[in-house]
C-alpha cells in the first residue's frame, strides 16, 4: 500500500474488558437474535475518535460508516462529549412538563437553520418516532389518510413505518401500511424508465400522478421521500424530480415531508439539508442520526399550524427534550459552524467522488457512483449492460476493506452498495487511503478470478 493509514496522535486506552469471545457469547444467548452484526468475524469496537475507530487489541480504524451516518461531528468529539458531561452532571433528566432552559433555546437554533415558517420543533428520540409523528400530523392537518411515498425508500423499523419503508428485506409478513402507496423510485440508474434524467423524472412524475388517481380518494395526506436514499443505496432523484412532485402533492391536497435523518446536517456539503439541493421547501422536516451525534435524538419541524394539531389531545414523549440531548444537539451545531464540517464534506466528499470516479473507470465491476458530499455509494454489477446486481463481489470487497482497515456501508435491495457516510471531520489523507484498498482491492478480485 503506497498510502498506509494516516497518522493518529490518539493513542487508545488498554482494554480490560471481557474477552471478545464471552462479549459475543452473551450477545448470542441474552439479545435477541434479530440483531446481527457487520463481518463474518464480528468486529468488537471499545473506543472511537473522530474519523477512527479502534478495537479491543487497539487496532485502528477509519470509519467511513459513521454509525450508520449517525456521528457527524466525529466520534467523542472532546467539545460534544463536555457540553453532554456538564448536563449530565447537573441534571439528567426531566420532561416536558417542567421549563427547562435548553428545550426551548435548542428548538430556536435548529429552527434558525430551516427556511421558510419551519420554525416549530418536536423532539423525539429517533428517526422512525420521527417520521410516524411527521404523518400523524399531516393527516390530522389535512383530514385526509393516504400516504405516498418512494419505492426503495426507508423510513423506519417501527409497525407504523415499516409500511412506509418500500424494500421487502426489512419487512415483516404482518399487516401494514394501511392507507400506504408507493410511486415509483426516480434513480437514473435503475429506474424502469428509459432516457436522460430529465426524462426519467417526467415519466416518474405521470407514475406519481397515476399512483393518486388509481390507489387513493384523489386527496392525499402526505408525500414523504429521502432527498437521497440511504438504506436503498445512496439513489438519488434528477435535479427537477422533487420540484414537480411537491406541486402534484400539493395539488392533491398533500404536504412535503422531507425525510433528513441521513442527509441533514451538512452532510451533502452544498446545502445543510437535503431538500436545499433540489430547490424545494418542504413542509414538514424530520431529522435524526446525525442531529446528536450519537445521543437518541429525534426531531420534526413544521410550521405552526400543522404543528397546533397535535394540540387537541394530549401527547407526550417521556424522553424527548431530555436536557442532556439537548446539551449534546446544541453542541453539534455549534461544531459543525465552527469547524467548517459543510465545507469539508462539500470539498473532501468531492475528492472522494472524483477518485472513485477515476476507479469505476479502470474497474467494470463498478456499475455507478453516485451521491453528494459525503454521502457516496458505490453500486457493483456483473455486466454494466444488463445491471445485474455483484452482491457477492460487493460482500467481497467490504469484508477486504476491513481487513485493510476501512468499515464501510453496504446497502440496497440486492447488498450491492458500498454506503460511504464518514464522520464529516475525514480527511483527504483519510479519503486517498480508503481509495487505494477500494482499487487494490478490485484489482485482488479480478486476480482471484471472482470476477472477469
Amino acid at each position: 500500500m503506497n498510502h498506509p493509514i494516516p497518522a493518529c496522535a490518539h493513542l487508545p486506552a488498554p482494554y480490560r474488558g471481557p474477552a471478545k469471545a464471552e462479549v459475543l457469547a452473551l450477545r448470542q444467548r441474552h439479545c435477541n437474535p434479530a440483531i446481527f452484526t457487520y463481518y463474518q468475524e464480528p468486529l468488537m469496537i471499545v473506543e472511537g475518535h473522530l474519523q477512527y475507530l479502534f478495537d479491543e487489541t487497539g487496532r485502528r480504524y477509519l470509519d467511513l460508516f459513521a454509525g450508520i451516518v449517525t456521528v457527524s461531528c466525529g466520534h467523542c468529539h472532546p467539545k460534544v462529549l463536555a457540553r453532554a458531561r456538564e448536563q449530565l452532571e447537573r441534571l439528567q433528566h426531566t420532561t416536558t412538563i417542567y421549563l427547562h432552559p435548553l428545550l426551548g433555546e435548542y428548538a430556536r437554533q435548529l429552527s434558525a437553520k430551516l427556511p421558510g415558517d419551519l420554525d416549530v420543533v418536536y423532539f423525539v428520540n429517533s428517526g422512525s418516532e420521527a417520521n410516524d409523528l411527521a404523518l400523524t400530523m399531516a393527516r390530522l392537518y389535512t383530514g385526509n389518510f393516504d400516504i405516498v411515498a418512494l419505492r426503495n425508500g426507508y423510513h423506519g423499523g417501527t409497525s407504523g413505518m415499516m409500511g412506509v419503508t418500500a424494500l421487502h428485506t426489512w419487512k415483516y409478513p404482518l399487516p401494514q401500511g394501511q392507507g400506504v402507496h408507493h410511486t415509483i423510485c426516480p434513480d437514473p440508474y435503475r429506474s424502469p424508465y428509459a432516457g436522460k434524467p430529465e426524462q426519467v423524472a417526467r415519466q416518474s412524475i405521470r407514475d406519481l400522478e397515476e399512483t393518486i388517481r388509481f390507489s387513493t380518494p384523489g386527496r392525499i395526506a402526505a408525500f414523504i421521500a429521502e432527498p437521497i436514499q440511504g438504506v436503498g443505496g445512496v439513489t438519488t432523484a434528477p435535479p427537477d424530480y422533487f420540484r414537480l412532485a411537491y406541486e402534484v402533492v400539493r395539488q392533491h391536497g398533500g404536504l412535503c415531508v422531507a425525510d433528513e435523518v441521513q442527509t441533514g446536517f451538512g452532510r451533502t456539503g452544498d446545502h445543510y439539508w437535503g431538500f436545499e439541493n433540489f430547490g424545494v421547501v418542504p413542509d414538514i422536516v424530520t431529522l435524526a442520526k446525525g442531529i446528536g451525534n450519537g445521543a437518541p435524538l429525534g426531531a420534526v419541524v413544521t410550521r405552526r399550524e400543522i404543528a397546533q394539531t397535535l394540540a387537541q389531545r394530549l401527547h407526550f414523549n417521556t424522553f424527548g427534550g431530555n436536557p442532556v440531548s439537548m446539551a449534546q444537539g446544541l453542541a453539534v451545531l455549534e461544531v459543525i459552524e465552527e469547524e467548517g464540517l459543510q465545507e469539508n464534506a462539500r470539498v473532501v466528499g468531492g475528492h472522494f467522488k472524483e477518485g472513485l470516479e477515476k476507479i469505476q473507470a479502470a474497474h467494470p465491476l463498478i456499475g455507478d457512483v453516485r451521491g453528494q458530499g459525503l454521502m457516496l455509494g458505490v453500486e457493483l454489477v456483473l455486466d454494466r449492460q444488463t445491471k445485474e446486481p455483484a452482491p457477492a463481489q460487493t460482500a467481497w470487497l467490504w469484508e477486504y476493506a476491513r481487513q485493510q482497515g476501512v468499515l464501510t456501508g453496504k446497502g440496497g435491495l440486492h447488498a450491492n452498495v458500498l454506503r460511504l457516510k464518514p464522520p464529516l471531520c475525514i480527511t483527504r489523507e483519510d479519503v486517498d487511503f480508503a481509495l487505494e484498498v477500494f482499487d487494490e482491492g478490485l484489482k485482488e478480485l479480478v486476480s482471484e478470478g471472482l470476477h472477469a
